[in-house]
Protein backbone atom coordinates (compact mmCIF):
# COMPACT_ATOMS: atom_id res chain seq x y z
CA UNK A 1 0.00 0.00 0.00
CA UNK A 2 1.16 3.55 -0.69
CA UNK A 3 -0.13 4.76 2.70
CA UNK A 4 1.87 4.21 5.87
CA UNK A 5 0.04 3.90 9.18
CA UNK A 6 0.91 6.50 11.87
CA UNK A 7 3.19 4.22 13.90
CA UNK A 8 5.24 3.63 10.73
CA UNK A 9 5.57 7.23 9.55
CA UNK A 10 6.27 8.58 13.05
CA UNK A 11 9.16 6.13 13.33
CA UNK A 12 10.36 7.53 10.01
CA UNK A 13 10.18 11.01 11.54
CA UNK A 14 12.47 9.94 14.40
CA UNK A 15 14.86 8.24 11.97
CA UNK A 16 14.96 11.37 9.81
CA UNK A 17 15.68 13.57 12.83
CA UNK A 18 18.56 11.33 13.86
CA UNK A 19 20.10 11.33 10.39
CA UNK A 20 19.96 15.12 10.15
CA UNK A 21 21.80 15.56 13.45
CA UNK A 22 24.71 13.43 12.22
CA UNK A 23 24.79 14.86 8.70
CA UNK A 24 28.04 16.57 7.67
CA UNK A 25 28.28 20.35 7.81
CA UNK A 26 28.75 20.46 4.03
CA UNK A 27 25.62 18.45 3.25
CA UNK A 28 23.52 20.26 5.85
CA UNK A 29 24.42 23.66 4.41
CA UNK A 30 23.88 22.62 0.78
CA UNK A 31 20.48 21.10 1.49
CA UNK A 32 19.40 24.08 3.60
CA UNK A 33 20.66 26.58 1.00
CA UNK A 34 18.68 24.93 -1.78
CA UNK A 35 15.57 24.67 0.39
CA UNK A 36 15.71 28.39 1.19
CA UNK A 37 16.24 29.28 -2.46
CA UNK A 38 13.41 27.12 -3.81
CA UNK A 39 10.96 28.30 -1.14
CA UNK A 40 11.90 31.90 -1.94
CA UNK A 41 11.13 31.31 -5.62
CA UNK A 42 7.78 29.86 -4.63
CA UNK A 43 7.08 32.92 -2.48
CA UNK A 44 7.79 35.38 -5.30
CA UNK A 45 5.74 33.18 -7.62
CA UNK A 46 2.79 33.40 -5.22
CA UNK A 47 3.16 37.17 -4.79
CA UNK A 48 3.36 37.59 -8.57
CA UNK A 49 0.14 35.61 -9.02
CA UNK A 50 -1.55 37.72 -6.33
CA UNK A 51 -0.52 40.92 -8.14
CA UNK A 52 -1.65 39.60 -11.52
CA UNK A 53 -5.04 38.33 -10.34
CA UNK A 54 -5.63 40.75 -7.46
CA UNK A 55 -6.74 37.67 -5.52
CA UNK A 56 -4.43 36.26 -2.79
CA UNK A 57 -6.22 32.90 -2.79
CA UNK A 58 -4.69 31.97 -6.16
CA UNK A 59 -1.21 32.63 -4.79
CA UNK A 60 -1.99 30.43 -1.79
CA UNK A 61 -3.30 27.61 -3.97
CA UNK A 62 -0.11 27.52 -6.06
CA UNK A 63 2.56 28.37 -3.46
CA UNK A 64 2.92 24.72 -2.24
CA UNK A 65 4.63 23.80 -5.53
CA UNK A 66 7.92 25.07 -4.04
CA UNK A 67 7.51 23.16 -0.79
CA UNK A 68 6.75 19.95 -2.65
CA UNK A 69 9.78 20.35 -4.92
CA UNK A 70 12.25 20.95 -2.12
CA UNK A 71 11.06 18.01 0.01
CA UNK A 72 10.93 15.61 -2.92
CA UNK A 73 14.57 16.59 -3.58
CA UNK A 74 15.54 15.92 0.05
CA UNK A 75 16.33 19.51 1.08
CA UNK A 76 15.78 20.87 4.59
CA UNK A 77 13.87 23.81 6.06
CA UNK A 78 14.40 25.19 9.55
CA UNK A 79 10.72 24.61 10.29
CA UNK A 80 11.14 20.91 9.52
CA UNK A 81 14.26 20.24 11.58
CA UNK A 82 12.67 22.11 14.51
CA UNK A 83 10.20 19.22 14.69
CA UNK A 84 12.23 16.18 13.62
CA UNK A 85 15.56 16.47 15.43
CA UNK A 86 14.20 16.76 19.02
CA UNK A 87 12.28 13.51 18.50
CA UNK A 88 15.58 11.62 18.11
CA UNK A 89 16.71 13.03 21.47
CA UNK A 90 13.40 12.15 23.14
CA UNK A 91 13.73 8.63 21.72
CA UNK A 92 17.19 8.38 23.34
CA UNK A 93 18.93 7.55 20.07
CA UNK A 94 22.62 6.82 20.61
CA UNK A 95 24.89 9.85 20.37
CA UNK A 96 22.07 12.38 19.99
CA UNK A 97 22.73 15.43 22.18
CA UNK A 98 21.15 18.84 22.65
CA UNK A 99 24.33 20.45 21.33
CA UNK A 100 24.03 18.35 18.17
CA UNK A 101 20.44 19.51 17.72
CA UNK A 102 21.40 23.16 18.20
CA UNK A 103 24.29 22.76 15.74
CA UNK A 104 21.85 21.40 13.13
CA UNK A 105 19.40 24.25 13.72
CA UNK A 106 22.15 26.85 13.38
CA UNK A 107 23.47 25.40 10.13
CA UNK A 108 20.01 25.03 8.61
CA UNK A 109 19.11 28.61 9.60
CA UNK A 110 22.29 29.87 7.94
CA UNK A 111 21.78 27.81 4.79
CA UNK A 112 18.10 28.78 4.46
CA UNK A 113 18.94 32.45 4.96
CA UNK A 114 21.73 32.46 2.36
CA UNK A 115 19.54 30.66 -0.18
CA UNK A 116 16.61 33.03 0.35
CA UNK A 117 18.93 36.06 0.24
CA UNK A 118 20.41 34.89 -3.07
CA UNK A 119 16.96 34.70 -4.65
CA UNK A 120 15.98 38.06 -3.11
CA UNK A 121 18.95 39.69 -4.87
CA UNK A 122 18.40 37.87 -8.16
CA UNK A 123 14.71 38.73 -8.29
CA UNK A 124 15.48 42.35 -7.40
CA UNK A 125 17.66 42.50 -10.51
CA UNK A 126 14.74 41.11 -12.52
CA UNK A 127 12.23 43.57 -11.03
CA UNK A 128 14.42 46.60 -11.78
CA UNK A 129 16.33 45.59 -14.94
CA UNK A 130 19.57 45.52 -13.00
CA UNK A 131 18.58 48.44 -10.71
CA UNK A 132 18.27 50.77 -13.71
CA UNK A 133 14.56 51.52 -13.25
CA UNK A 134 12.00 51.62 -10.43
CA UNK A 135 10.70 48.33 -9.12
CA UNK A 136 7.77 46.83 -10.99
CA UNK A 137 4.39 46.06 -9.41
CA UNK A 138 5.63 42.86 -7.76
CA UNK A 139 8.66 44.63 -6.30
CA UNK A 140 6.44 47.37 -4.88
CA UNK A 141 4.13 44.73 -3.43
CA UNK A 142 7.09 43.11 -1.65
CA UNK A 143 8.13 46.48 -0.21
CA UNK A 144 4.60 46.96 1.09
CA UNK A 145 4.53 43.49 2.66
CA UNK A 146 7.78 44.24 4.47
CA UNK A 147 6.41 47.43 5.98
CA UNK A 148 3.03 46.00 6.92
CA UNK A 149 4.48 42.94 8.63
CA UNK A 150 7.12 44.76 10.67
CA UNK A 151 5.97 48.30 11.46
CA UNK A 152 2.38 47.08 11.31
CA UNK A 153 3.11 44.85 14.30
CA UNK A 154 5.49 47.27 16.04
CA UNK A 155 2.78 49.89 16.60
CA UNK A 156 1.03 47.44 18.93
CA UNK A 157 4.14 46.90 21.06
CA UNK A 158 4.33 43.64 23.02
CA UNK A 159 0.84 42.69 21.82
CA UNK A 160 2.08 42.90 18.23
CA UNK A 161 5.16 40.81 19.05
CA UNK A 162 2.97 38.19 20.73
CA UNK A 163 0.66 38.18 17.70
CA UNK A 164 3.58 37.35 15.40
CA UNK A 165 4.64 34.58 17.81
CA UNK A 166 1.16 33.02 17.69
CA UNK A 167 1.04 33.33 13.90
CA UNK A 168 4.42 31.59 13.81
CA UNK A 169 3.06 28.77 15.99
CA UNK A 170 0.05 28.29 13.74
CA UNK A 171 2.28 28.39 10.68
CA UNK A 172 4.56 25.55 11.73
CA UNK A 173 1.66 23.49 12.97
CA UNK A 174 0.62 23.38 9.32
CA UNK A 175 4.09 23.36 7.74
CA UNK A 176 5.31 20.50 9.94
CA UNK A 177 2.12 18.64 9.03
CA UNK A 178 3.27 19.09 5.45
CA UNK A 179 6.68 17.64 6.39
CA UNK A 180 4.90 14.63 7.87
CA UNK A 181 2.78 14.46 4.72
CA UNK A 182 5.93 13.71 2.72
CA UNK A 183 6.40 10.59 4.87
CA UNK A 184 2.90 9.10 4.95
CA UNK A 185 2.95 7.88 1.37
CA UNK A 186 5.41 5.94 -0.77
CA UNK A 187 4.08 7.41 -4.05
CA UNK A 188 4.99 10.82 -5.43
CA UNK A 189 1.37 11.78 -6.01
CA UNK A 190 0.41 10.78 -2.49
CA UNK A 191 3.25 12.79 -1.00
CA UNK A 192 2.37 15.87 -3.06
CA UNK A 193 -1.30 15.80 -2.11
CA UNK A 194 -0.50 15.31 1.58
CA UNK A 195 2.00 18.18 1.52
CA UNK A 196 -0.15 20.52 -0.56
CA UNK A 197 -3.14 20.80 1.78
CA UNK A 198 -1.55 22.19 4.97
CA UNK A 199 0.90 24.41 3.07
CA UNK A 200 -1.93 26.01 1.11
CA UNK A 201 -3.74 26.63 4.39
CA UNK A 202 -0.77 28.34 6.09
CA UNK A 203 -0.05 30.60 3.11
CA UNK A 204 -3.69 31.47 2.56
CA UNK A 205 -4.05 32.45 6.22
CA UNK A 206 -0.84 34.56 5.98
CA UNK A 207 0.75 32.88 8.97
CA UNK A 208 4.41 33.71 9.62
CA UNK A 209 7.04 31.32 8.21
CA UNK A 210 10.64 32.07 9.19
CA UNK A 211 12.17 30.90 5.89
CA UNK A 212 9.61 32.58 3.63
CA UNK A 213 10.29 35.76 5.60
CA UNK A 214 14.02 35.37 4.94
CA UNK A 215 13.10 36.20 1.34
CA UNK A 216 10.18 38.59 1.75
CA UNK A 217 11.84 41.09 4.06
CA UNK A 218 15.34 41.38 2.55
CA UNK A 219 13.60 41.66 -0.83
CA UNK A 220 11.27 44.31 0.57
CA UNK A 221 14.24 46.29 1.88
CA UNK A 222 16.03 46.12 -1.47
CA UNK A 223 12.83 47.27 -3.18
CA UNK A 224 12.71 50.40 -1.00
CA UNK A 225 10.47 49.32 1.88
CA UNK A 226 10.33 51.90 4.68
CA UNK A 227 11.61 49.69 7.50
CA UNK A 228 15.03 48.73 8.85
CA UNK A 229 16.99 45.51 9.24
CA UNK A 230 16.46 45.82 13.00
CA UNK A 231 12.70 46.16 12.44
CA UNK A 232 12.81 42.95 10.41
CA UNK A 233 14.60 40.93 13.09
CA UNK A 234 12.87 42.34 16.19
CA UNK A 235 9.36 42.69 14.77
CA UNK A 236 9.25 39.61 12.60
CA UNK A 237 12.09 37.09 12.25
CA UNK A 238 12.85 36.49 15.95
CA UNK A 239 9.25 36.01 17.17
CA UNK A 240 8.47 34.02 14.01
CA UNK A 241 11.38 31.62 14.58
CA UNK A 242 10.37 31.12 18.22
CA UNK A 243 6.72 30.61 17.26
CA UNK A 244 7.68 28.13 14.52
CA UNK A 245 9.74 26.15 17.03
CA UNK A 246 7.04 25.99 19.70
CA UNK A 247 4.13 25.39 17.32
CA UNK A 248 5.78 22.65 15.30
CA UNK A 249 6.93 20.74 18.36
CA UNK A 250 3.80 21.20 20.46
CA UNK A 251 1.15 20.54 17.83
CA UNK A 252 2.88 18.07 15.51
CA UNK A 253 6.10 16.48 16.75
CA UNK A 254 5.29 15.80 20.38
CA UNK A 255 1.65 14.89 19.83
CA UNK A 256 2.41 12.32 17.12
CA UNK A 257 5.38 10.90 19.03
CA UNK A 258 3.55 10.63 22.34
CA UNK A 259 0.56 8.76 20.97
CA UNK A 260 2.05 6.70 18.13
CA UNK A 261 5.50 5.77 19.51
CA UNK A 262 5.15 6.14 23.28
CA UNK A 263 1.61 4.89 23.43
CA UNK A 264 -0.25 4.55 26.72
CA UNK A 265 -1.08 1.04 28.01
CA UNK A 266 -4.29 -0.37 26.56
CA UNK A 267 -7.14 -0.85 28.99
CA UNK A 268 -8.54 -4.31 29.55
CA UNK A 269 -12.33 -4.63 29.49
CA UNK A 270 -12.37 -8.22 30.75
Amino acid sequence: MSYLIPSEFVTKMVDAGESKIFMSTRDTLIRAYMAGAILALAAVFAVSITVQTNSPIFGAILFPVGFCMLYLLGFDLLTGVFVLTPLAWLDKRAGVTLSGILRNWGLVFLGNFLGALTVAFMMSVVFTYGFSVEADAVGKKLAGIGEARTLGYAKYGIAGWFTIFIRGMLCNWMVSTGVVGAMISTSVSGKVIAMWMPIMLFFGMTFEHSVVNMFLFPSGLIMGGNFSIMDYFVWNEIPTVLGNLVGGLAFTGLTLYSTHVKTAPKRSFN
